[in-house]
Order: C-alpha cells, then structure tokens, then sequence
C-alpha cells in the first residue's frame, strides 16, 4: 500500500517532457479562445458565437464517446448535475467572457479569467473539509486580489464605463468555472467520466444557447458571416474545445489535476502574444503589473516552488 501511495504521489508530482508539452499546448489552445473570439467579434454578435462554438464542439464529442463507448449516464441525478455544471461552467461564463470581450481585449479577459484559482481556494476551503485555507493559499489569494485591483484600476471604480462592465463580466465569470470546478467533484463519485462531463455539459449548454442565438441574433449574421470567420469557428470548437478538453483529461490521468491547473499562469500569456502579433494589441504598464501580481499570487498559493527551494 505504501509503494501504491508514493508512486501514486509521483504522478501527481512530477511532469515529465511530455506532460510538460501537453501543457503548454493546452495554455496555447485555451489562450487561442480569446484571439478567435476578438476575431470573430468582427462579424458575429457574441450569442451566434456561443452556440456555434458549442454546437459543433458538442456533435464531435458525442462521436468520440460514441467511438470510444463511453458509458453515458443513466440516472437523473447525474443528468440533473451536467446541467448545473453546463449553466454555470460553460453556458454563463462563455457568455460573460464573449460580452466582455465586446468591451476589452482578449489578452485582459485572459488576465482577468486567470483569477479562477483564487476563487477556488476561497470557495473549496470553506465548504470542503479537504481543502482547507493554508497560510500559502491565503497570501497567495491576497496578492492575486491585489493584483486585480491594480490590474482593473482605481478609475474603473469610480467610473463604471463599458471597460469596467466588461473587466467585471470577466472576473465574474471566473468565480462561474471556481464553483463550477468545486461542483465537478461530485462526477467522480457518480461514476460520470471526464470524457462524458465534456460532452454532458457542451451539449446541455448548447440546448440553451442556441434557442437564445437564434432569439436574440437571428440566422442573418451567421448566414451572411465570411469565410474567415466560419474558419475561426471551426478552430475555437475544434481546437479550444474538443482538442483542449482531450488534452486536459490526459493530462490530469499523467500528471494530477495540481499540475494540470498549473495551464491558468500560460493562458494570459499566450493570448497576449497572439493578441500582440496579429491584432495589434498592447496592454499599459498597470495592467501588465497587475497580470504579475496574479501570477505571483497563483504561484504562492500553488507552493510547490517554495516547498522545492
């Protein structure tokens, strides 16, 4: 039992080179979201963007548990917490980020959304008994609230102008994956797969955002959208989506779900990079500040770089 628990421990440990490739793969997938989103901004309004995205995302992860016969559930229970999780894991937090980036850029929304694993320490240490708040994740969570604070700016307070509601929507989605995350736990226990909750929760927040798109958007723009932007479709369902949640689900099998959150401080970085090399798009001085104080905070409150020095 003991050799069980430390290999065990290794796992979730250590990452070799290739947990580390997939890894920065994943940062580059998920921080490409952002860039296909600002592009797709362009010709699409954000609810036509959210179904779509979903729509196709969800037609091809059904082919794969098809594929790969993965058990689908067959209780109401474990339906019944897909959707909560769809709502409140993909269907709100898309819409938010999407609005958002309507009003800022997707290197800041990138920014903004990293602040999910502050949230999480906060929310799992007072409602689970196994994540308890450390010392660590305490001063970690207070630098990366600074650095929202310094990151959003004394003046988007004052003045809550489209650029505050839009950096809100952002952070407020985030707290949506925090809880969203912490409700997951519960697939486990059921017996729901990950492969399964990708699909469960893409397709139950797809029956909701289409109805919504077609309500609130009409067929009209997707209908008279360019080639381009149906590329970038394909790329942000396909690649951000299908591929990304594949990558994400191998990755915490290989080396446990602590590294594998470690993809939140690659996501800012390689949606600022695209943002930069292809829309012209620069962050001031604040921001970038504050978009360092949120990577120190999550490295304080991941303590492993403390633990190993």
């Amino acid at each position: 039992m003991a050799d069980m628990s430390d290999t065990l421990s290794a796992i979730r440990t250590r990452m070799g080179r290739a947990e580390v490739a997939i890894l920065l793969v994943l940062g580059l997938l998920w921080g490409g979201s952002y860039f296909f989103v600002e592009i797709l901004l362009q010709s699409l309004p954000p609810f036509s963007i959210i179904a779509v995205r979903l729509t196709l995302a969800s037609a091809v992860l059904w082919g794969l548990v098809a594929v790969t016969r993965t058990p689908v559930p067959r209780h109401a229970g474990g339906w019944a917490t897909l959707a909560t999780v769809g709502l409140i894991g993909v269907a709100v937090p898309f819409m938010l980020i999407v609005w958002g980036q309507t009003r800022i850029t997707g290197g800041l929304a990138a920014i903004l959304n990293a602040t999910a694993p502050l949230f999480t320490v906060v929310i799992a240490g007072l409602f689970l008994t196994d994540e308890r708040i450390t010392l660590a994740k305490f001063g970690g969570v207070a630098i990366g609230l600074l650095g929202v604070g310094v990151l959003v700016g004394p003046s988007a307070i004052l003045n809550a102008n489209g650029s505050a509601l839009g950096q809100a929507a952002v952070i407020l989605a985030a707290l949506c994956y925090s809880v969203a995350g912490i409700v997951s736990r519960r697939f486990s226990r059921i017996g729901i797969s990950p492969l399964m909750v990708a699909t469960g929760q893409c397709s139950l927040a797809a029956i909701l955002m289409v109805p919504l798109a077609i309500a609130t958007d009409g067929l009209a723009p997707l209908a008279a959208a360019p080639c381009d932007a149906w590329l970038a479709l394909l790329a942000l369902a396909l690649l951000s989506t299908v591929l990304a949640y594949i990558l994400y689900f191998r990755l915490i099998d290989r080396a446990g779900a602590t590294n594998a959150v470690l993809v939140a401080y690659l996501i800012p970085v390689s949606a600022i990079a695209l943002g930069a090399m292809f829309l012209g798009e620069r962050l001031t001085p604040m921001q970038l500040a504050g978009g360092a104080l949120i990577g120190v905070g999550l490295l304080v409150t991941d303590g492993r770089i403390f633990s190993r020095a």
